[in-house]
Protein backbone atom coordinates (compact mmCIF):
# COMPACT_ATOMS: atom_id res chain seq x y z
CA UNK A 1 0.00 0.00 0.00
CA UNK A 2 1.32 3.76 -0.98
CA UNK A 3 -0.11 7.20 -0.04
CA UNK A 4 0.54 9.47 -2.66
CA UNK A 5 0.98 12.90 -0.40
CA UNK A 6 1.29 15.46 -2.90
CA UNK A 7 -1.89 17.90 -3.77
CA UNK A 8 -4.06 16.64 -6.38
CA UNK A 9 -6.79 19.15 -7.86
CA UNK A 10 -10.12 19.22 -9.64
CA UNK A 11 -11.16 22.45 -11.65
CA UNK A 12 -13.60 23.69 -9.17
CA UNK A 13 -10.54 23.76 -6.43
CA UNK A 14 -8.99 26.50 -8.76
CA UNK A 15 -9.20 30.10 -10.69
CA UNK A 16 -6.78 31.59 -12.83
CA UNK A 17 -5.26 34.92 -11.72
CA UNK A 18 -5.56 37.65 -14.39
CA UNK A 19 -2.58 39.58 -15.85
CA UNK A 20 -2.00 42.72 -17.82
CA UNK A 21 -2.95 42.31 -21.52
CA UNK A 22 -2.49 44.21 -24.57
CA UNK A 23 -5.37 42.57 -26.39
CA UNK A 24 -7.70 45.32 -26.88
CA UNK A 25 -11.08 43.39 -27.59
CA UNK A 26 -12.21 39.35 -27.51
CA UNK A 27 -12.99 39.60 -31.13
CA UNK A 28 -9.08 39.41 -31.20
CA UNK A 29 -8.75 35.90 -30.17
CA UNK A 30 -8.44 33.02 -31.87
CA UNK A 31 -9.69 29.75 -31.30
CA UNK A 32 -8.11 27.90 -34.30
CA UNK A 33 -5.16 25.98 -33.71
CA UNK A 34 -2.87 24.25 -35.85
CA UNK A 35 -1.28 20.96 -34.98
CA UNK A 36 0.88 18.14 -36.61
CA UNK A 37 1.74 14.64 -35.01
CA UNK A 38 4.26 12.47 -33.57
CA UNK A 39 3.10 9.02 -35.99
CA UNK A 40 1.28 10.36 -38.49
CA UNK A 41 1.84 12.95 -41.19
CA UNK A 42 -1.29 14.30 -41.19
CA UNK A 43 -2.29 18.22 -40.13
CA UNK A 44 -5.76 19.12 -38.34
CA UNK A 45 -6.68 22.56 -37.76
CA UNK A 46 -9.50 24.29 -36.34
CA UNK A 47 -11.19 25.01 -32.14
CA UNK A 48 -9.68 22.08 -30.14
CA UNK A 49 -12.94 21.09 -28.58
CA UNK A 50 -15.26 18.04 -29.33
CA UNK A 51 -18.34 15.85 -28.57
CA UNK A 52 -18.03 12.63 -26.21
CA UNK A 53 -18.50 9.46 -27.85
CA UNK A 54 -21.51 8.84 -25.99
CA UNK A 55 -24.83 7.83 -27.03
CA UNK A 56 -26.88 11.06 -26.37
CA UNK A 57 -23.90 13.33 -27.68
CA UNK A 58 -22.25 12.09 -30.44
CA UNK A 59 -24.28 11.80 -33.14
CA UNK A 60 -24.66 12.67 -36.48
CA UNK A 61 -26.71 16.23 -36.05
CA UNK A 62 -24.19 16.82 -33.52
CA UNK A 63 -21.72 16.62 -35.98
CA UNK A 64 -23.14 18.39 -38.67
CA UNK A 65 -23.61 20.91 -36.21
CA UNK A 66 -19.72 21.26 -34.56
CA UNK A 67 -18.82 21.07 -37.82
CA UNK A 68 -19.89 24.33 -38.62
CA UNK A 69 -17.99 25.53 -35.44
CA UNK A 70 -14.84 24.12 -36.55
CA UNK A 71 -14.79 21.13 -33.70
CA UNK A 72 -14.74 17.65 -34.13
CA UNK A 73 -17.29 15.00 -33.03
CA UNK A 74 -16.37 11.96 -31.64
CA UNK A 75 -19.01 9.32 -33.03
CA UNK A 76 -20.22 6.79 -30.40
CA UNK A 77 -19.00 3.43 -30.87
CA UNK A 78 -22.91 2.19 -32.03
CA UNK A 79 -23.01 3.76 -35.64
CA UNK A 80 -22.90 1.93 -38.68
CA UNK A 81 -20.87 2.07 -42.20
CA UNK A 82 -23.81 3.37 -43.53
CA UNK A 83 -24.36 5.71 -40.84
CA UNK A 84 -20.79 7.42 -41.04
CA UNK A 85 -21.70 7.46 -45.17
CA UNK A 86 -24.53 9.24 -45.02
CA UNK A 87 -22.64 12.12 -42.40
CA UNK A 88 -19.42 12.01 -45.34
CA UNK A 89 -22.35 13.20 -48.16
CA UNK A 90 -23.56 15.88 -46.04
CA UNK A 91 -20.14 16.98 -44.67
CA UNK A 92 -17.97 17.22 -47.28
CA UNK A 93 -14.66 18.17 -44.86
CA UNK A 94 -15.96 15.25 -42.82
CA UNK A 95 -12.65 13.81 -42.70
CA UNK A 96 -11.00 16.85 -40.54
CA UNK A 97 -14.54 17.00 -37.69
CA UNK A 98 -15.33 13.00 -37.30
CA UNK A 99 -13.55 10.92 -35.19
CA UNK A 100 -14.73 6.84 -35.57
CA UNK A 101 -14.50 5.05 -31.89
CA UNK A 102 -14.11 1.87 -31.52
CA UNK A 103 -13.11 -0.77 -28.87
CA UNK A 104 -10.31 -3.06 -28.46
CA UNK A 105 -11.69 -7.24 -29.40
CA UNK A 106 -10.68 -8.87 -32.51
CA UNK A 107 -14.41 -7.32 -33.97
CA UNK A 108 -13.69 -3.77 -33.60
CA UNK A 109 -10.76 -4.39 -35.43
CA UNK A 110 -12.80 -6.06 -37.89
CA UNK A 111 -15.22 -3.24 -37.98
CA UNK A 112 -12.75 -0.90 -38.30
CA UNK A 113 -10.89 -2.96 -41.48
CA UNK A 114 -14.91 -2.71 -43.14
CA UNK A 115 -15.12 0.75 -42.02
CA UNK A 116 -11.57 2.21 -43.59
CA UNK A 117 -12.29 0.26 -46.58
CA UNK A 118 -15.29 1.99 -47.18
CA UNK A 119 -14.58 5.50 -46.10
CA UNK A 120 -10.77 5.77 -46.81
CA UNK A 121 -9.84 9.01 -46.15
CA UNK A 122 -11.38 8.97 -42.20
CA UNK A 123 -8.63 10.91 -40.63
CA UNK A 124 -9.01 10.07 -36.76
CA UNK A 125 -9.33 6.87 -35.35
CA UNK A 126 -10.15 6.70 -31.32
CA UNK A 127 -9.33 3.52 -29.40
CA UNK A 128 -11.37 3.84 -26.40
CA UNK A 129 -12.01 2.03 -23.14
CA UNK A 130 -12.68 3.13 -19.63
CA UNK A 131 -9.72 1.44 -18.24
CA UNK A 132 -6.89 2.56 -20.14
CA UNK A 133 -4.25 0.44 -18.14
CA UNK A 134 -4.72 -3.11 -19.79
CA UNK A 135 -1.96 -4.22 -21.88
CA UNK A 136 -4.85 -5.24 -24.52
CA UNK A 137 -4.92 -1.66 -25.37
CA UNK A 138 -1.02 -1.41 -26.04
CA UNK A 139 -1.68 -4.51 -28.03
CA UNK A 140 -4.33 -3.40 -30.01
CA UNK A 141 -2.77 0.60 -30.27
CA UNK A 142 0.03 -1.21 -31.86
CA UNK A 143 -2.01 -3.55 -34.12
CA UNK A 144 -3.92 -0.59 -35.74
CA UNK A 145 -0.89 1.66 -36.09
CA UNK A 146 1.04 -1.04 -38.18
CA UNK A 147 -2.69 -1.55 -40.01
CA UNK A 148 -2.89 1.94 -40.16
CA UNK A 149 0.56 4.18 -40.29
CA UNK A 150 -1.25 7.91 -41.66
CA UNK A 151 -4.40 7.67 -39.41
CA UNK A 152 -4.65 10.21 -36.07
CA UNK A 153 -5.09 7.27 -33.21
CA UNK A 154 -6.44 8.77 -29.73
CA UNK A 155 -6.68 6.23 -26.60
CA UNK A 156 -7.51 6.24 -23.50
CA UNK A 157 -8.62 6.68 -20.65
CA UNK A 158 -5.94 7.22 -18.78
CA UNK A 159 -4.83 9.68 -15.83
CA UNK A 160 -1.07 9.29 -15.47
CA UNK A 161 2.34 9.88 -16.90
CA UNK A 162 3.60 6.53 -17.37
CA UNK A 163 0.67 5.11 -19.24
CA UNK A 164 0.49 8.16 -21.36
CA UNK A 165 4.20 7.79 -22.11
CA UNK A 166 3.37 4.16 -22.98
CA UNK A 167 0.52 4.04 -25.00
CA UNK A 168 2.21 7.42 -27.13
CA UNK A 169 5.53 4.64 -27.62
CA UNK A 170 2.76 2.29 -28.99
CA UNK A 171 1.19 4.21 -31.83
CA UNK A 172 -0.90 6.62 -30.78
CA UNK A 173 -0.98 10.59 -31.41
CA UNK A 174 -3.73 11.97 -28.86
CA UNK A 175 -4.02 10.50 -25.68
CA UNK A 176 -7.58 10.81 -23.66
CA UNK A 177 -7.33 11.52 -20.08
CA UNK A 178 -9.70 10.78 -17.16
CA UNK A 179 -11.39 8.27 -14.97
CA UNK A 180 -14.55 8.94 -13.46
CA UNK A 181 -14.90 12.65 -13.87
CA UNK A 182 -17.55 12.80 -16.24
CA UNK A 183 -21.21 13.82 -14.89
CA UNK A 184 -22.99 10.63 -15.55
CA UNK A 185 -19.85 8.39 -14.46
CA UNK A 186 -20.45 6.85 -11.32
CA UNK A 187 -16.39 4.85 -11.39
CA UNK A 188 -14.94 6.47 -8.26
CA UNK A 189 -18.50 5.63 -6.66
CA UNK A 190 -18.27 2.48 -7.42
CA UNK A 191 -14.13 1.44 -7.97
CA UNK A 192 -13.03 4.09 -5.67
CA UNK A 193 -10.43 4.65 -8.74
CA UNK A 194 -9.92 7.96 -10.36
CA UNK A 195 -8.13 11.24 -9.98
CA UNK A 196 -8.69 14.57 -9.65
CA UNK A 197 -9.13 16.04 -13.50
CA UNK A 198 -7.09 19.45 -12.99
CA UNK A 199 -4.31 17.40 -11.62
CA UNK A 200 -4.38 14.41 -14.61
CA UNK A 201 -4.29 16.92 -17.30
CA UNK A 202 -1.35 18.67 -15.84
CA UNK A 203 0.62 15.16 -15.56
CA UNK A 204 -0.87 13.73 -18.67
CA UNK A 205 -0.05 16.69 -20.57
CA UNK A 206 3.96 17.39 -19.61
CA UNK A 207 4.45 13.74 -20.49
CA UNK A 208 2.42 13.69 -23.40
CA UNK A 209 4.52 17.11 -24.60
CA UNK A 210 7.95 15.78 -24.10
CA UNK A 211 7.44 12.80 -26.72
CA UNK A 212 5.78 15.10 -29.54
CA UNK A 213 2.01 13.82 -28.51
CA UNK A 214 -1.07 15.34 -27.39
CA UNK A 215 -3.68 14.80 -24.82
CA UNK A 216 -7.23 14.82 -24.66
CA UNK A 217 -9.09 16.50 -21.37
CA UNK A 218 -12.12 13.94 -21.17
CA UNK A 219 -14.88 14.70 -18.81
CA UNK A 220 -15.34 17.13 -15.69
CA UNK A 221 -15.97 20.23 -17.56
CA UNK A 222 -19.39 21.72 -15.96
CA UNK A 223 -18.93 25.61 -17.26
CA UNK A 224 -17.29 26.87 -20.01
CA UNK A 225 -15.01 28.43 -17.41
CA UNK A 226 -13.32 24.82 -16.50
CA UNK A 227 -12.68 24.23 -20.20
CA UNK A 228 -10.55 27.22 -20.02
CA UNK A 229 -8.78 25.49 -16.90
CA UNK A 230 -8.30 22.60 -18.98
CA UNK A 231 -6.48 24.51 -21.69
CA UNK A 232 -4.68 26.28 -18.76
CA UNK A 233 -3.89 23.25 -17.62
CA UNK A 234 -2.28 22.03 -20.98
CA UNK A 235 -5.10 19.96 -22.31
CA UNK A 236 -4.68 20.19 -26.11
CA UNK A 237 -8.49 18.99 -27.09
CA UNK A 238 -11.33 19.32 -24.41
CA UNK A 239 -13.67 16.74 -24.60
CA UNK A 240 -17.43 17.40 -23.57
CA UNK A 241 -20.40 14.82 -22.57
CA UNK A 242 -23.17 16.83 -20.11
CA UNK A 243 -22.52 20.33 -21.65
CA UNK A 244 -23.48 19.11 -25.32
CA UNK A 245 -25.95 16.86 -23.94
CA UNK A 246 -29.39 17.93 -23.55
CA UNK A 247 -29.66 19.69 -27.23
CA UNK A 248 -31.73 19.30 -30.16
CA UNK A 249 -28.79 17.30 -31.63
CA UNK A 250 -27.82 15.08 -28.58
CA UNK A 251 -30.26 12.41 -29.55
CA UNK A 252 -32.22 11.94 -26.06
CA UNK A 253 -35.21 11.23 -25.94
CA UNK A 254 -37.20 14.72 -24.94
CA UNK A 255 -39.93 13.98 -21.96
CA UNK A 256 -42.43 16.90 -20.33
CA UNK A 257 -43.04 16.58 -16.14
CA UNK A 258 -44.95 19.33 -14.99
CA UNK A 259 -45.00 21.73 -18.14
CA UNK A 260 -41.17 21.43 -18.23
CA UNK A 261 -39.17 19.42 -20.75
CA UNK A 262 -35.73 17.26 -19.65
CA UNK A 263 -33.84 14.94 -22.19
CA UNK A 264 -32.44 11.83 -21.36
CA UNK A 265 -28.53 11.67 -20.92
CA UNK A 266 -26.83 8.44 -19.29
CA UNK A 267 -23.10 7.33 -19.05
CA UNK A 268 -22.14 4.41 -21.54
CA UNK A 269 -21.19 2.20 -18.63
CA UNK A 270 -24.65 2.40 -17.20
CA UNK A 271 -27.58 0.37 -16.72
CA UNK A 272 -29.70 2.05 -19.63
CA UNK A 273 -26.58 1.59 -21.67
CA UNK A 274 -26.02 -1.84 -21.25
CA UNK A 275 -29.73 -2.99 -22.28
CA UNK A 276 -29.66 -0.74 -25.22
CA UNK A 277 -26.45 -1.83 -26.49
CA UNK A 278 -24.68 -4.90 -24.42
CA UNK A 279 -28.71 -6.93 -24.23
CA UNK A 280 -28.02 -6.31 -20.26
CA UNK A 281 -25.30 -6.04 -17.66
CA UNK A 282 -23.28 -8.81 -17.28
CA UNK A 283 -23.34 -10.98 -13.93
CA UNK A 284 -19.69 -10.03 -13.58
CA UNK A 285 -19.55 -6.30 -14.40
CA UNK A 286 -21.28 -3.33 -12.07
CA UNK A 287 -22.89 -0.57 -13.53
CA UNK A 288 -20.46 2.36 -13.90
CA UNK A 289 -22.47 5.18 -15.21
CA UNK A 290 -25.72 6.62 -14.23
CA UNK A 291 -29.26 8.07 -16.49
CA UNK A 292 -29.89 11.75 -15.36
CA UNK A 293 -32.74 14.07 -17.00
CA UNK A 294 -31.25 17.30 -18.06
CA UNK A 295 -33.59 20.35 -18.92
CA UNK A 296 -33.91 20.82 -22.78
CA UNK A 297 -31.23 23.31 -23.68
CA UNK A 298 -32.89 23.67 -27.39
CA UNK A 299 -30.11 24.11 -30.55
CA UNK A 300 -25.97 23.35 -29.14
CA UNK A 301 -25.11 26.44 -30.98
CA UNK A 302 -26.18 28.18 -27.93
CA UNK A 303 -24.25 26.58 -25.48
CA UNK A 304 -21.42 26.80 -28.32
CA UNK A 305 -21.46 30.16 -28.07
CA UNK A 306 -21.21 30.23 -24.02
CA UNK A 307 -17.99 28.10 -24.79
CA UNK A 308 -16.56 30.52 -27.24
CA UNK A 309 -16.91 33.47 -25.67
CA UNK A 310 -15.64 32.16 -22.35
CA UNK A 311 -12.56 31.21 -24.11
CA UNK A 312 -12.41 34.80 -25.93
CA UNK A 313 -12.75 36.15 -22.48
CA UNK A 314 -10.46 33.79 -20.71
CA UNK A 315 -7.61 35.13 -23.53
CA UNK A 316 -8.23 38.61 -23.26
CA UNK A 317 -8.07 38.64 -19.43
CA UNK A 318 -4.60 37.04 -18.81
CA UNK A 319 -3.46 38.13 -22.42
CA UNK A 320 -3.39 35.10 -24.13
CA UNK A 321 -3.87 35.59 -27.98
CA UNK A 322 -4.60 32.30 -28.96
CA UNK A 323 -5.24 28.64 -27.27
CA UNK A 324 -2.38 27.69 -27.54
CA UNK A 325 -0.71 30.49 -25.66
CA UNK A 326 -3.16 29.56 -22.37
CA UNK A 327 -0.98 27.47 -20.53
CA UNK A 328 2.11 29.36 -20.88
CA UNK A 329 -0.21 32.37 -19.52
CA UNK A 330 -1.88 30.67 -16.75
CA UNK A 331 -1.98 31.00 -13.10
CA UNK A 332 -3.83 29.13 -11.07
CA UNK A 333 -4.71 29.99 -7.37
CA UNK A 334 -6.40 27.83 -5.29
CA UNK A 335 -9.06 28.72 -3.84
CA UNK A 336 -12.20 27.37 -1.56
CA UNK A 337 -15.14 29.25 -3.26
CA UNK A 338 -14.96 29.90 -6.84
CA UNK A 339 -18.82 31.40 -7.34
CA UNK A 340 -21.32 33.43 -5.40
CA UNK A 341 -24.12 31.48 -5.09
CA UNK A 342 -26.47 33.82 -2.81
CA UNK A 343 -28.78 33.85 -5.85
CA UNK A 344 -28.56 30.50 -7.61
CA UNK A 345 -31.94 29.15 -6.60
CA UNK A 346 -32.93 32.52 -8.29
CA UNK A 347 -31.08 32.11 -11.76
CA UNK A 348 -33.40 32.30 -14.66
CA UNK A 349 -31.95 29.61 -17.67
CA UNK A 350 -28.62 28.59 -17.36
CA UNK A 351 -24.95 29.30 -18.05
Amino acid sequence: MHIDHDLKLDYRDVLIKPKRSTLYSRSEVNLVRSFKFRHSSLTWSGVPIMAANMSTVGTISMALALNEEKMLTCMHKHHSVADFKLLAQQISNYPNSVIISVGITQKDFDFLLQFVDALSNIQFICIDVANGYMQQLLNFVAKVRKQFPEKIIIAGNVVSSEMTEALILAGADIIKVGIGSGAACTTRLVTGVGMPQLSAVIECADAAHGLGGHIIADGGCTYPGDIVKAFGGGADFVMLGSMLAGHDESGGEIVEKSGQKFVSFYGMSSHKANEQFAGGLKEYRAAEGREVMLPYKGPVQNTVQQITGGLRSACTYIGAANIKELPKRTTFVRVNNQFNESLQEHTIGSI
